[in-house]
This record gives C-alpha cells, structure tokens and sequence, in this order.
C-alpha cells in the first residue's frame, strides 16, 4: 500500500526539531520548534493543533515536552531557554544565556533541564525553585547541537561542532568520556529504555552501547543526514536529510526497507511516537509530517477499508427498506476532518500567551 502521510502546516519557516511527551491519560501530544519563533502544540496520534507558544523573539532551535505532557520547554536565539506550563500556556522560567540556545531537555522526574548553547557550555538547571543553573559543564570547542540526560540521569550527554560527543558525571563535574567523528554530528536520540544512543553524522546513523559508549552498528546513507530516530522495540529506524527523503531501515540488518518523498525541502528532525505506530518529520518546507509506521493499520486519521462481498446487503421486510454496504477493494484513507473529535483535557488552553493560528489545521496528502 502507498504512504499517506498527513500534513501539518501552519508555521511560517523551517521546522528544525520535534519532541513527543510520553504517553497520558490524553493521548501523546508533539511539539515543534520553528524558525518563525513559535513553537506549536498538537495532538501527536493526528497532528491537529492545540496552541502556540508565544514569547520569544528569535527563531526557536530546540524544544521538548516532559513525560506528562504538563510542562514544555524551548531554546531559542533570543540567548532564553523557556519554560512554559503545557495546561495554561504560560512561562514559568525565562532561563538567560549568554548565547544562541540549541537544545533543551527534560530530565525524568521533571526537575531539571539541560540546555546546550553557542557558548559552546552546556548546562542543567534546577526548575523545582526558580530556575538556577546549577551545573555547567565547559570543554566542547564549538556550538553545542544536542544535550541529553542518561545513565539515570547521573550523567548528561551531549555533541557539538567540534565534530564529538562528549559524557558528562554530574556527580564531578568532569568529562568521562569523549567519542570523535569525522563530520559535525547533527542528531543525537535516546532510545525509550535508555540502553541506546542514536547518532547522526555525515551520511552515517550509528547506534551506540549507552553505558559503554561502544559503537554498535554503523549505516551509510544515501544523502546526508540530519537526524534518525529508533522505533521503541528496536527492530526499525528511520532517518531523513537533504535529499527531501524520509528512509526506514533494518535496525538488525542495516538493509533498506523504503525511502520515499513527501516533504519540499531537507528534513532537519523525526522522532518516533511513544507507542512506535507513527513518525514525525520537520522539514524546511515548513511543514510536519506524519508517517505510519505499519502502512494499512487503522489508527488515528488512518482508516484501513476491507475488501467485503459485492453482494453485501441487508433486506428488512417490515420496514422495506434495503441497506447495502459495498467495497471495491481494500485502502487506506486519512479521515478528511480537519476538525477532528474534541479531546477531553488538552494540554494547552487559549490562556494569554496562547494564540490560535488560523492556518495550522492539519491536511492530508499523498506523496
């Protein structure tokens, strides 16, 4: 069957990073990060918009949701990294740098964030009193692009453009261990059980051992490749870059399954959705995509229509009247609602700093 990926507009420029919230009593939601300098909230399972985060006043490079989908936080060239409540859509923090923030995530339990900077710094800071900096760690020689808790969140990894990725004891404070690559690496993910890291770098995706730091597998792409992301059960991943692809592979084989188009422009970011039944891509088209992971399997807008008895039909004497139900053929069909059913708690409410984007419902197209 043909991939149907759903379209999600409404930002204005590039689309560069993309986080999903763990899974909660409403759903899983995602956020994106744009260089417009609003990040969006939206359903994850469907891709419609729920609110947007309004305040900074710089393209937003970096962006991630908590487990609990309570609390978002973004990065951005205005040299803030922000915290916002996900319920009201109001800042808690405004945590200033002295520099361009480039990735910001939560730890766990909700309690700190580490952000990665311009400064070529990376730092954690404490959100349960009034945002302070707790830690900071200096050694990278170039722009940090991606900063990660790991290790139980004893330690903090994180990659920069001094082409290496470096592991930080929060405990000391020191570098404990230092990986080089050949070209800047771009993407940096944690597996959902922690034990993997995947990077990206060049036109390689490679897996390494989280406590070892042991390189596991290496894959040479067709293009170069900004970011990959592992499926929860580590049987796929998929990786996009320049070439506009979008590409899922063999995570114990390292063969290709598919490659196909869809987006107008590089892809800069995917991720896996916490169940691993669909992925996103941002692009610098300016638009989100949402794959199916299994194509055919009705979940979310996707609807699998099967094949059925042309003769189907139902004949009710008393009433006179006769119901047929008739199917050509089996399909998969994105339901063309975009005013998809209500959810019952969205995260995010139309308080102050939240604004509704006329132009940010969901489409459906075919690539």
């Amino acid at each position: 069957m043909k991939q149907i990926p759903l379209t999600c507009s409404g930002h204005t420029r590039p689309v560069v990073h993309l986080d999903f919230s763990g899974q909660t009593e409403c759903g899983y939601f995602l956020i994106s990060a744009c260089k417009d300098g609003k990040p969006m909230l939206r359903m994850g399972d469907t891709g419609d918009w729920v609110g947007t985060f309004e305040g900074h006043k710089g393209a937003v490079w970096g962006v991630a949701l908590n487990e609990s989908a309570t609390l978002a936080a973004s990065g951005a060239a205005d040299f803030t990294g922000k915290i916002w409540n996900a319920v009201t859509g109001e800042e808690v923090h405004s945590l200033q740098h002295n520099h361009i923030v480039k990735t910001v995530a939560f730890s766990h339990d909700s309690q700190y964030l580490v952000t990665g900077s311009n400064e070529k710094l990376v730092r954690v800071f404490d959100l349960s009193s009034d945002g302070k900096a707790l830690e900071s760690y200096a050694g990278h020689a170039g722009a940090v692009k991606r900063a990660l808790f790991c290790r139980n969140e004893k330690c903090v990894i994180s990659c920069a453009d001094d082409k290496s990725m470096r592991l930080w004891d929060r405990s000391t404070g020191q570098e404990v261990s230092r990986v080089e690559f050949a070209s800047h690496p771009n993407g940096l993910e944690l597996s959902k059980d922690g034990s993997i890291l995947t990077v990206t770098y060049g036109n390689c995706t490679a897996f390494y051992d989280m406590e070892t730091l042991t390189q596991l597998k290496e894959i040479t792409i067709p293009t170069r490749v900004s970011s990959a992301s592992l499926h929860p059960e580590k049987h796929i991943f998929v990786c996009g870059g320049e070439d506009f692809k979008m590409y899922k592979y063999d995570y114990i084989t390292g063969n290709e399954i598919e490659s196909f188009k869809g987006h107008f422009g590089p892809v800069h970011s995917v991720s896996f959705s916490p169940d691993g039944e669909l992925y996103a891509s941002g692009s610098e088209d300016g638009t989100l995509r949402l794959w199916q992971t299994t194509v055919g399997k009705t979940y979310g807008l996707w609807k699998c229509t099967e094949p059925t008895d042309l003769n189907n039909s139902t004949t009710t004497n008393n009433n006179s009247t006769t119901t047929t139900n008739t199917t050509t053929g089996g399909s998969v069909t994105p339901t063309p609602n975009n005013n998809a059913a209500a959810v019952a708690c969205p995260p995010v409410t139309t308080a102050a700093p939240v604004t509704p984007t006329p132009n940010a419902n969901r489409e459906v197209t075919a690539n």
